[in-house]
């Protein structure tokens, strides 16, 4: 008989998958950051979307089988209100989700702590290491739309990959095919906002900033633009989702049926 798995379970899950997401994502950016010198060698903004993608399917890898491997409350959210994911599992699914982007952020600046020290001694211009912010500081608010066209992109390819009704690639090769949509993502709509598409991604590490005594680290100092890469995400991944499935997901059913 196959046991479910308990919250407890999948809470563990949630917190261990999201802490290999930001301990890979964050790291591939502070490699690019803090060893300017080797900028060429790391690959720059290709080096960050591509180990962002790889970062995302790893956590998968990790969480999927437990918990479903979320590793962000707009999937979580998302999934609640178009999947039938319990409502009482949101809440505690983006506490966990959060919590661990918060110690992977933690553990790769203590990784990085000589660099630090060397390259930003104040602490004055490399939160952007852990957390995004806008392109056009003037117009904070400008990176709201880039975020829900992300996520809504996020959300669709993820409902569209794993739908049973649709052509799945597989549950092992699943995590890898969300990558690459990361990965996609990344390199067509990173600019604006630095393409968090996860509000616990976001604000985790950004938490542990303004904890750490980052400057300007959008929640406690500087800009407080914080909330754009938590707000946008989540509606953006019910955009994503709306479009799916009355857009593709209802002719399946009435092909199937």
């Amino acid at each position: 008989m196959n046991k479910k798995p308990t919250l407890v379970a999948e809470l563990i899950a949630e917190f261990l998958g999201t802490f290999v997401l930001i301990l890979f994502g964050t790291g591939v950016v502070a490699m690019v950051v803090l060893f300017p010198s080797n900028a060429t060698a790391h690959g720059g903004y290709t080096n960050i979307t591509l180990g962002w993608g790889l970062a995302v399917t790893m956590g998968i890898y990790v969480a999927g089988k437990v918990s479903g491997g979320h590793l962000n409350p707009a999937v979580t959210l998302t999934l609640a209100v178009f999947r039938g994911f319990p409502w009482l599992k949101v809440l505690p699914y983006s506490i966990a989700q959060t919590a661990g982007a918060f110690l992977a952020a933690a553990l790769v600046y203590r990784n990085y702590l000589p660099a630090f020290r060397q390259f930003d001694p104040q602490l004055e211009k490399t939160a952007g290491i852990f957390t995004t912010f806008p392109a056009f500081p003037a117009w904070p608010q400008a990176g709201f739309l880039d975020q829900v066209i992300g996520t809504a992109l996020l959300l669709l390819l993820v409902l569209a990959i794993t739908d049973e009704l649709n052509v799945p690639p597989g549950a092992n090769l699943a995590p890898a095919m969300i990558g690459l949509v990361v990965v996609a993502i990344g390199m067509s709509f990173g600019g604006m906002h630095g393409y968090a598409i996860n509000p616990a991604r976001d604000f985790g590490p950004r938490l542990f900033t303004a904890v750490a005594g980052f400057k300007d680290n959008g929640l406690t100092d500087g800009r407080r633009v914080w909330w754009v890469p938590v707000a946008a995400p989540l509606l953006g991944g019910l955009v994503g989702a709306a479009v799916y499935d009355f857009g593709i997901r209802r002719f399946l059913r009435a092909f199937s049926s």
